[in-house]
This record gives C-alpha cells, structure tokens and sequence, in this order.
C-alpha cells in the first residue's frame, strides 16, 4: 500500500527526537510539509528538518512549549503562514517525572499533566479551529486528522508513574470524546498507544532488555518506526473510515501477559 500525502502540511510536537523524530521523517518522505515542533532542543530539531529536506522534503523547526496558549497558537500561525494550511495534527509531546506515589512533588505531577494532557487539548482544540476557519483544501477526504500520542499506560496500571499514567489515561478519553464531538465536521481524531519503544524517554525501562521481554509476548522491543509507520496510516486517507479509535502498538504487551499460563 502506498501513502501519499502530498499537498498536506503537518505539525508533529514533540518532533525533535523520538516518535517525534520517527513520525517526521515518515510524513515528510509520504510527501507532507512537516513543521518538526520543539520546546528546548532546537539543535535536534534542526537536524531532523536538514535531514527532510537534503532527502527532498520539505520542513520547519517550529519552537513552541505546548502547554503555553499563546505559543500554540503562534505555531500555527507561522505553520499556516509558509505553507498555507495545515491538514494533519500530531499531539506527540510528551514527558515523564517519576517517583513513588508518596514522595511525589505537586510540581512533578502539574508538569506532566500540563505537557501531556493540558498540552494535547491546547494543540488539539487549536486545530479544529484552523480546520473549520480554513474548509475544505481539497489535499484530503477529511478536512483535518488528529493524533493523539498515548501509550499502553492509558490502560495497563504503572506503579511510580502515577502522573505519567494518569496523563495517558485522561488522553485516551480526551481523544474519544473529541473525536465524538467534531466527526460530524469530517475532522478525523484517532490515537495511538505505544508499548515499549527503543527511545530516550524509555531508556530506563528498556534497559533490561530480558526481564523486560517478560512482558512483550512477541517477543522484541520496538522501534521509533514501528509508531512512525502506524501513524502514517492513520493520518493518511487510507485509514478514511477509522475515527475516534486508539491503535496499540506494544508487541501484545497490554494482553496480560502473565496470565498466559493461567495466572
């Protein structure tokens, strides 16, 4: 199956590294301009647009903190202004401050919720508005796709990531519920939930890649374009009738998979 996105533009947050990075780079090749968005790794995000456009694309580092009003609503101004629309919305960004429940600051817990979750509505509600002011563009069967980044945590307990979980929990819902309110537009939202992925922000707990194993019955860890890819789809008219549902991609992770011998 062949993906073509050509005509649309993109906003990935979160794209200066990880599934970010991954999803970027995939769009772009599809043929998308991508405004690759960042908080404070410009660097980085510039290495991920250098390497769109050396390989034909077409792209922009974007600075914005997505839990900021105002500095949403500049990224798609400056988006819109260099590429005259947008189409596709990815809520990537994302973080983790761990601890155990107890020693838990109030501060950690805001800022993860204020990135993953406040930051996902920001973008998000950012984009219907542009989707609607802007109509039809005539690049795409919707008017505008949204994606979620969630994990498998929006499902699957994780003790000392209670911020983490609850962001991820309180997304998939956001998600479901967007999609409800705003179909009827032909705005398509859809997520996705990844399981265990080779990137920095799960380095710790891919470390121990045996005991880790333990809980992926397929049997390896993924890699950024195990998401990228699964993305791709979703974001692309081949996934037209695909609306308000989440895509897990953890290698049967989130199938309880300590009850294969009976418990």
């Amino acid at each position: 199956m062949h993906i073509d996105l050509t005509g649309q533009a993109a906003i990935i947050t979160g794209a200066s590294s990880g599934l970010g990075r991954a999803a970027a780079i995939a769009f772009a090749a599809a043929g998308a301009a991508v405004a690759v968005n960042y908080n404070s790794s410009e660097d980085k995000a510039r290495e991920v647009v250098d390497q769109i456009v050396q390989a034909g694309g077409k792209a922009f580092a974007c600075a914005a903190d997505t839990s900021d009003e105002a500095a949403v609503i500049r990224m798609f101004d400056e988006t819109v202004e260099r590429f005259g629309g947008v189409d596709i919305v990815f809520a990537n960004a994302g973080m983790q401050k761990d601890a155990a429940y107890a020693e838990m600051t109030l501060a950690d817990w805001k800022q993860v919720i204020d990135v993953n979750l406040t930051g996902q509505f920001l973008v998000t509600r950012e984009a219907v508005r542009r989707f609607r002011q802007q109509g039809d563009r005539g690049v795409s069967r919707a008017i505008g796709k949204i994606l979620f980044m969630s994990s498998v945590h929006e499902v699957i307990p994780w003790a000392g990531h209670a911020n983490y979980a609850a962001s991820k929990g309180g997304s998939g819902m956001l998600m479901r519920t967007l999609a409800q309110e705003v179909a009827g537009d032909r705005i398509r939202v859809n997520g996705i939930a990844p399981g265990a992925i080779a990137t920095a922000i799960n380095a710790d707990a891919t470390a121990d890649q045996d005991k880790l194993l333990e809980l992926i019955p397929y049997g390896r860890v993924g890699d950024p374009d195990d998401v990228a890819r699964a993305a791709l789809f979703l974001v692309s008219d081949a996934a037209d009738y695909i609306v308000g549902s989440t895509l897990t991609i953890d290698g049967a992770m989130s199938l309880y998979p300590g009850f294969r011998d009976n418990g």
